[in-house]
């Protein structure tokens, strides 16, 4: 009797994992069927299905796909990223019978691979001669939000294998072209069979130089430098997880003010606010903060204030949808979209929809997709569906929880009373004066209240009901 029923490759996008896929389905008895649990397909792009499971099927019930793939013949498996659906991750983490195979690559590698693929469109490359290649500009918080979600992922995944007495085969992006290792993966999968050559058809792409795919390459070194602590190229001993994401902070130009906002808040109206006190502009705060230069800005501020800005949980989710949903320009989460449109049956245009003016996209349309959002809101939020729970619309109390790792806002502000708020956060900066925050706090609020009711009030209570209760909201008052 083998030691497995069935394997999970855990690994991430470009981390070699189509290779490594390869190389297991040319064992004999050895099948990987793809990212079986990928939100957005199942299996691979434009698969219909895995094993006989449709992606409507798994979505109702992903056990069902896992029990296929359990009990296939042979050895089956799959990859699974970190955002790959949730709800099957502690049942194969906890299963003895569930081989696991870690794949790692140094994070700055991966990442810059993933950015130019994004860019060129090319993910695969089986020929040469059709490699095309495309230098990148490297942005050091988007780098940050990448190592930061691998982080989550690879402690999560190495602290629940010690707990639970087990052990992974780890494999480095560089071990791929090693023929002994890969065999060696075979046997402890429980496979006889040894190959003698690996996988030729896939190409390696960008074998360039780091500093021929970075536009920026002496900008990179230098955002680099200062995350040497974390040690970046040993994924998964990476420092415990962060709680809040210091970068989003925003400090006034001049005065000892810092704004730390909640995802899908009025950054907009608050950042010129804090410039007009200053007798400067939006553009002149401060951001991109470290943990070190955070500190540094603290100690330059004695007496320095610190808040946050509650948004009415409606408002918010409404300004989720529009912003990351709705459109399909910058800020949109298009995989999303796409999964929410074919599995959550939003009736969502191919392009970005204005209702006010769209002859078919109308605001009574906009109101039934919105009411879709926040049933969707509901579910993913307790977990019942394979998309991330995403910042944007997660509970603003579970938010601030993670700010409060670092430090505590002295002062929670809420949106519909900014005049009153902002007046008293000034006079504890000593100002007899300050000027008239922006009243176009929510850029969607007349698109709101032209399609708000009862049934909306109560889908985002149900939805939202945790900052309901912890922060006492009423019914939306913006109509």
């Amino acid at each position: 009797m083998t030691q497995f029923d069935y394997f999970v490759v855990f690994a991430e996008m470009r981390t070699g994992s189509n290779f490594l896929e390869a190389n297991l389905n040319r064992y004999d008895g050895l099948s990987c069927h793809g990212e079986a649990f990928n939100p957005v397909f199942i299996g691979y792009p434009e698969n219909e299905t895995v094993l006989g499971v449709t992606q409507r099927q798994r979505e109702k019930d992903p056990d069902s796909l896992l029990d296929r793939i359990r009990q296939a013949d042979g050895m089956n498996g799959f990859r699974f990223f970190n955002d790959h659906d949730p709800r099957i991750l502690d049942a194969i983490l906890n299963d003895r019978r569930c081989a696991k195979v870690i794949l790692t690559r140094n994070p700055v590698d991966s990442f810059v691979s993933w950015q130019i693929a994004h860019a060129t469109g090319q993910w695969k490359l089986t020929n040469a001669t059709h490699a095309t290649s495309k230098a990148i500009e490297f942005k050091s918080q988007d780098f940050e939000r990448h190592v930061e979600h691998l982080q989550d992922f690879q402690v999560r995944l190495l602290n629940t294998l010690q707990k639970s007495g087990q052990t992974a085969f780890y494999v480095a992006y560089e071990d791929l072209q090693d023929i002994e290792i890969m065999n060696g993966l075979a046997k402890f999968l429980g496979v006889k069979d040894q190959l003698k050559t690996l996988d030729k058809e896939l190409k390696k792409q960008n074998p360039m130089p780091m500093s021929e795919k970075v536009a920026n390459f002496a900008q990179m070194e230098t955002s680099l430098a200062r995350l040497d602590r974390y040690n970046l190229s040993r994924t998964p001993n990476f420092e415990p997880r962060r709680g809040p994401m210091i970068p989003r902070f925003i400090a006034a130009p001049k005065s000892g003010l810092l704004y730390m906002p909640i995802r899908t808040g009025p950054d907009a109206a608050v950042s010129d606010w804090m410039g007009r006190l200053d007798d400067q502009s939006a553009k002149d705060v401060r951001s991109g903060f470290n943990h070190k230069t955070i500190r540094q800005w603290m100690q330059e501020h004695p007496g320095h204030r610190r808040f946050s800005v509650l948004r009415h949980p409606v408002a918010r989710a409404h300004a989720a949808f529009c912003d990351h949903i709705l459109q399909t320009g910058e800020g949109c989460y298009f995989e999303i979209r796409q999964t929410l449109r074919k599995i959550h049956n939003l009736d969502l245009p191919d392009e970005g929809a204005h209702p006010e003016t769209d002859p078919v996209y109308t605001m009574e349309a906009h109101r039934r997709a919105f009411l879709l959002f926040l049933r969707f809101i509901k579910q993913n939020l307790t977990g019942q569906t394979s998309i991330r729970m995403d910042a944007a619309w997660g509970s603003q109390l579970s938010i601030l929880q993670g700010m409060s790792q670092f430090a505590i806002p002295d002062m929670l502000i809420r949106e519909d009373r900014l005049r009153g708020d902002f007046a008293m956060v000034a006079g504890q900066l000593g100002r007899t004066s300050m000027p008239e925050p922006r009243t176009d706090t929510d850029v969607h609020a007349a698109r709101l209240a032209a399609i708000y009711d009862d049934e909306i009030e109560t889908a985002a209570r149900n939805a939202c009901h945790r900052d309901y209760l912890a922060f006492g909201f009423g019914n939306w008052r913006g109509r």
